[in-house]
C-alpha cells in the first residue's frame, strides 16, 4: 500500500514538472490580435542611422484574425525579452483580417499603407534570439513568441512567420 501511495505521488510530481516547464510561446492566448511574422534581421548589413540606415526594414506584422471584430491598437505595446517597448499611442484600427506592420525607424504612420513607425532608428529584436510580447492596453497578454535563429529561421532571411 505505502509503496503504491509513493508511486502516485512520484508520477503526480513527474506530471506537475513536465506541465510547468512548458515556453511560455506554447501558450495560446484569447485575443484577435496575433503577431503574423516578424522581419527580425533586416536585410544588409545592420545600420541604425537614421539617414540611410535599415532599421525601417526590420519590422513586426500584426493582424486582427476576429472575423466580426474591429481592434483598435491605441494602448497596445510590444517589447522585446530586454524590456525595449513600443506603445500604440494614436487610434489604428484593424478590420476584421486587415494587419499592421511596425517598422522601425522613422516614418509617416498610414492607415491605408498599414504601416506604424516606431519613430526610433534603433534596432527592437536580437538577430541571434528573443521573446516578442503583444501586450493588451491592460497589461495582459495577447501574444508572445520566443526564438532563435538556429531553430526557427531555416532559410536564414531574416523572417519568422508565425501566424499565417
Amino acid at each position: 500500500m505505502h509503496i503504491r501511495h509513493i508511486l502516485t505521488v512520484a508520477a503526480a510530481a513527474g506530471a506537475l514538472a513536465a506541465v510547468t516547464a512548458a515556453p511560455a510561446q506554447a501558450a495560446e492566448y484569447s485575443s484577435a490580435l496575433k503577431i503574423k511574422g516578424v522581419q527580425y534581421d533586416a536585410p544588409g548589413r545592420d545600420s541604425n542611422r537614421c539617414s540611410g540606415g535599415n532599421t525601417k526594414d526590420e519590422y513586426l506584422t500584426i493582424k486582427n484574425y476576429s472575423r466580426t471584430a474591429t481592434v483598435d491598437l491605441k494602448g497596445y505595446v510590444v517589447k522585446d525579452a530586454t524590456g525595449n517597448k513600443f506603445t500604440f499611442t494614436s487610434t489604428h484600427r484593424l478590420e476584421p483580417g486587415d494587419y499592421v506592420k511596425l517598422r522601425g525607424g522613422r516614418g509617416t504612420n498610414s492607415d491605408a499603407g498599414n504601416v506604424v513607425y516606431r519613430q526610433n532608428c534603433n534596432f527592437i529584436w536580437n538577430n541571434d534570439k528573443d521573446t516578442i510580447y503583444l501586450l493588451k492596453p491592460g497589461g495582459a497578454r495577447a501574444d508572445v513568441h520566443s526564438y532563435t535563429k538556429s531553430a526557427n529561421d531555416r532559410d536564414g532571411n531574416g523572417y519568422i512567420n508565425y501566424h499565417g
